[in-house]
C-alpha cells in the first residue's frame, strides 16, 4: 500500500508501553496526522487488592493498562505533540474478556484472553472511534505485517520479522475490511531496534520492561482469580483418575487444571503424569503418561479465514502462541443454518501433544496467517 502521509490521519492505540509509543513516533516522523488513544480496560485498584501501591513490592504484579501506563502514554503523546484521549471500556472488557476467561476455565477449557481482547473488543472500538474522529487508519504496536496482493485482490496478514516477538497469532480474526484500514508500523522491526528508536525519540518509557502476565491476573494466579470472581456453586470438584481407571486423588476444582499440565496435580506419583482430559460434566480430571497426550486431529469452532481457502489444503498450525508449528490439512465445514458459523477440522501429519480445548489454533502458509478458531473436540491418533 502506498499512502500519502500528508493526507492520511491515523488513530494509534497507545498502551503506555514502548512498542505502541514507538509506533506512534514512527508515524509522526513519517508525516502522518496522528491521534493517540488509550483504552482504560480494568480498574486494578478497585478489582485487585494485590495492586494496592501501599503493599510491599512482592505482592504487586507487572501488567499493561494500569494508571501508570495511562500516564506514560499521555507523556509520550505530549512529547510527540499529538492529541490524546483516554476511553473507558471497562464494562465491555469485563464482559468480553474477564467473564469469558472465568467461564472457560470453569468449563474445563483453556482460554486465551489476549486473542479475545483483540477479537471482541479492541479493534471493534478502535475502528468505531477512528471513524468518529475522521481517521483513515488505525495503528497498533503489534509485531505483524500487512501486504496488499494486487493480483489476488486481497490483503495478507504476515508474521512480524522478529520471530521472538511476532504477534500475528493474536490477530487471526482480522477481516479484509479491517486489514484495509490497519497499520502495523513495527512489523518490519526487531525488539532491540524498537528500543533503540525509543531512545532516539527520547521517550519516557524507552527502558520500560515488558508486561509478561495476563493483564488482569494478579501474580499470575489464575485459580485464585477465578475463585474470587466466580459463584461458589460454579466450582466443579471431582476426582483425578488415571487413564487406566484408577482413582488417584480428589481435587477441589477443574479450574485448577489444563491439558498438558504436569506440576501442581496435588498428589505424588512414581513417574511423571500429565493432564490428558477434563470432563466438566463429572468433574473428572484424567491423567496419564506423556504418550497419552498425543492427538491426531481436532475440531475448530467459530472458524474464521482471513482470505478464501480450499478444503483439504495443507497448512502449518500453531495450537498455542509459543508452540512450534505442526503440519497438517484443513477441512472446512460450511454453516448448517442461518445462525451457525463455519467449523473446521485440522488433521496433523504427525500426532501432537497437549492439544487443549478452548485454546486458539492459528493456520499459516509460510509467513502468512490464513485463519483460525477455537479448539473444540480432539481426536486420538
Amino acid at each position: 500500500m502506498t499512502l500519502d502521509p500528508a493526507k492520511t490521519k491515523v488513530l494509534v492505540a497507545m498502551s503506555g508501553g514502548v512498542d505502541s509509543s514507538v509506533a506512534a513516533a514512527l508515524l509522526v516522523e513519517q508525516g502522518f496526522e496522528v491521534i493517540g488513544v488509550t483504552m482504560q480496560l480494568w480498574d486494578y485498584g478497585k478489582n485487585e487488592a494485590s495492586c494496592d501501591p501501599t503493599k510491599e513490592q512482592g505482592s504487586k504484579f507487572d501488567t499493561c493498562c494500569s494508571l501508570d501506563d495511562v500516564a506514560d502514554a499521555r507523556l509520550v503523546a505530549h512529547k510527540l505533540s499529538i492529541p490524546f484521549y483516554v476511553l473507558d471500556y471497562q464494562e465491555d472488557f469485563r464482559e468480553n474478556v474477564v467473564d469469558y476467561f472465568t467461564r472457560e476455565y470453569l468449563r474445563g477449557r483453556t482460554p486465551n484472553p489476549c486473542v479475545a481482547c483483540n477479537t471482541f473488543l479492541k479493534f471493534d472500538h478502535l475502528m468505531d472511534r477512528a471513524a468518529r474522529l475522521g481517521c483513515d487508519y488505525v495503528a497498533t504496536g503489534h509485531y505483524a505485517r500487512i501486504e496488499r496482493d494486487e493480483g489476488a485482490g486481497v490483503f495478507r496478514l504476515l508474521r512480524g520479522v522478529d520471530a521472538n516477538k511476532d504477534q500475528s497469532y493474536f490477530l487471526y480474526s482480522m477481516t479484509q475490511e479491517r486489514l484495509s484500514r490497519t497499520l502495523f508500523p513495527l512489523g518490519g522491526y526487531t525488539k532491540p531496534e524498537v528500543r533503540a528508536l525509543a531512545e532516539k525519540y527520547g521517550l519516557v518509557n524507552a527502558t520500560k520492561k515488558e508486561s509478561m502476565e495476563i493483564c488482569f491476573i494478579p501474580n499470575n494466579d489464575y485459580a485464585a482469580f477465578i475463585e474470587k470472581h466466580a459463584r461458589p456453586e460454579s466450582i466443579i470438584r471431582g476426582n483425578i483418575v488415571h487413564e487406566n481407571g484408577t482413582v488417584l486423588a480428589a481435587h477441589d476444582g477443574i479450574h485448577k487444571f489444563t491439558v498438558g499440565q504436569r506440576k501442581g496435580l496435588g498428589f505424588a506419583s512414581g513417574a511423571p503424569l500429565y493432564v490428558t482430559h477434563i470432563d466438566a460434566e463429572t468433574g473428572t480430571v484424567r491423567v496419564g503418561e506423556e504418550e497419552a497426550l498425543r492427538r491426531g486431529a481436532f475440531g475448530i469452532g467459530r472458524f474464521h479465514s482471513v482470505r478464501p481457502l480450499q478444503n483439504d489444503e495443507a497448512f502449518e498450525v500453531k495450537i498455542r502462541y509459543r508452540a512450534a508449528g505442526a503440519q497438517g490439512s484443513l477441512s472446512v465445514h460450511p454453516p448448517t443454518g442461518d445462525l451457525d458459523v463455519p467449523k473446521a477440522t485440522f488433521r496433523f501429519r504427525e500426532p501432537q501433544r497437549s492439544v487443549s480445548p478452548g485454546q486458539i489454533a492459528v493456520l499459516y502458509k509460510g509467513d502468512e496467517v490464513v485463519g483460525g478458531g477455537f479448539i473444540d473436540e480432539v481426536e486420538a491418533p
